[in-house]
């Protein structure tokens, strides 16, 4: 019998920190996740290569609304780089295409001052086995198919590099970037900068905006648990918008906010999405969802259901 059917699919709102394993997928980490809890609906914050292990925020119910806004988060991660060996990939999983051997360890200080070229705003060649899409199709479409396409760099953020270790031809960095940039490309830069070649030998993403990897559940541990002890470690919906200013407003205003009406700002005018709350019978703070102000009217921007509201109240 489908194992999938015995599943009691319900509704349920929140987002877990999932300390994914390496060599699954993000979506295969996903489905994991989501038959624990027994979730109905359910979505990532952006993907972690197979790869990759660490931290991989996932959405459940009415947080997917907002796992969007989490992709432009800034990211932080330890990567491991194999020097001397190039790769078709840029990572462990691809052809060896250049190899070298080392003949003594880099020193930190050489090191150093390469990586110094890197931080800043940089310009950034995403790797040709990527999802990156060109004229409708992905990257890694061309390159399994033996076709060679010129692939533009772009502008990308790297807010720090620093050298964790150098043992023998591999050293392990700690790198904190912005949105879009790729380890594994950086490996590759580094590898080539510094006259040897190289390619990304694992990566661990330690955080995600305000989340970080010590908070994280791995999925031995979720599957240990009934599905209402694995639900019970959810963040509440609203927790990947938490950098955004907040706004309370009275029974009225949020009466009208919920039937899509703008609504007089009742804090000072603020650029960018606002996130707003009202408060239940029992006082209960109760995220309505987001808004932006219109010349010190607030404008609802994406909200949650009745439903929405009643569970989260139910669980607050």
């Amino acid at each position: 019998m489908d194992t999938r059917a015995r599943i009691r699919w319900q509704p349920v709102h929140g987002v877990l920190l999932l300390d994914k394993p390496r060599g699954l997928t993000s979506q295969d980490a996903l489905q994991a996740s989501r038959r624990v809890l027994q979730a109905a609906k359910g979505g990532h914050t952006g993907t972690l290569d197979p790869l990759a292990d660490g931290l991989l925020p996932l959405c459940f119910g009415a947080a997917t609304k907002f796992a969007q806004i989490h992709l432009d988060a800034d990211k932080a991660y330890r990567a491991v780089v194999q020097l001397g060996v190039s790769t078709t990939t840029d990572d462990g999983e691809g052809e060896v295409v250049r190899a070298q051997e080392i003949a003594a360890p880099v020193s930190r200080a050489v090191l150093h001052a390469v990586l110094a070229r890197f931080v800043g705003a940089i310009q950034q060649v995403p790797p040709l086995y990527s999802a990156l899409k060109r004229e409708g199709r992905p990257l890694y479409a061309y390159a399994r198919a033996g076709q060679t396409i010129d692939v533009p760099a772009r502008a990308v953020r790297i807010d720090a590099i620093d050298i964790v270790s150098i043992e023998g031809d591999r050293v392990t960095l700690d790198v904190r970037c912005g949105k879009g940039t790729y380890i594994r490309s950086l490996a590759r830069d580094i590898g080539e900068a510094l006259g040897c070649g190289a390619h990304l030998a694992a990566l661990t993403r330690v955080a995600s905006g305000p989340f970080t990897l010590t908070r994280a559940h791995s999925l031995d541990a979720l599957r240990a648990l009934e599905p209402a002890q694995a639900r019970a470690l959810l963040l509440p919906i609203d927790a990947l918008v938490q950098d955004m200013p907040r706004v309370d407003l009275d029974s009225s205003q949020s009466a009208a906010i919920m039937h899509g009406r703008g609504v007089s700002n009742p804090s000072a005018p603020t650029d960018g999405l606002l996130r707003l709350y009202a408060h239940d019978d029992t006082q209960r703070d109760v995220f309505l969802g987001l808004a932006r102000d219109d010349a010190g009217t607030l404008r609802p921007q994406r909200l949650l259901s009745n439903e929405e509201l009643q569970t989260q109240s139910q669980s607050t």
